[in-house]
């Protein structure tokens, strides 16, 4: 065999995206169509942006917050909530059970706890010296 190592382009990531999606659904069937469900929202305020949300729902109908932020002067406005809240509410209607983020202690730890959701798994040192958690939340209580 003559194997060869290149950076992957982005044609070539998206098949071993979907490679791997296949697999997945071999192993356990979805539950939703489409596959992904994006759920990302952004506040403004006099058209600049001052807060947003970017979550999916994927194949089995969970929920997946990947970015949650709001700008410094805007914060403790309740702005977090207003926009976890939208996607929670959401996610719900189209059927989700559970939500997972994850946060490192310099971001917002204590306001996922706040919303009800509980860490499951700590990763020391990263960056070195600080931890991220990886928080879990059942969506049907």
């Amino acid at each position: 065999m003559n194997y060869e190592c290149a950076q992957s382009t982005k044609e070539e990531q998206e098949y071993l995206d979907n490679r791997l999606g296949d697999y997945n659904a071999e192993q356990v069937p979805t539950t939703q169509q489409p596959l992904v469900v994006p759920l990302n929202y952004c506040l403004k305020d006099n058209g600049k942006i001052i807060a947003g949300i970017n979550a999916d729902m994927y194949m089995w109908n969970i929920l997946y917050i990947a970015i949650l932020f709001v700008e410094k002067d805007y914060r403790h406005h309740k702005l977090g909530s207003f926009l976890i809240n939208k996607v929670e509410s959401e996610a719900k209607a189209l059927g989700a059970k559970l939500a997972h983020t994850d946060t490192f202690e310099f971001q917002a730890k204590e306001f996922y706890l706040k919303h009800g959701f509980e860490i499951f798994g700590i990763l020391e040192d990263c960056p070195e010296g600080h931890k991220r958690y990886y928080l879990k939340k059942k969506l049907n209580d």
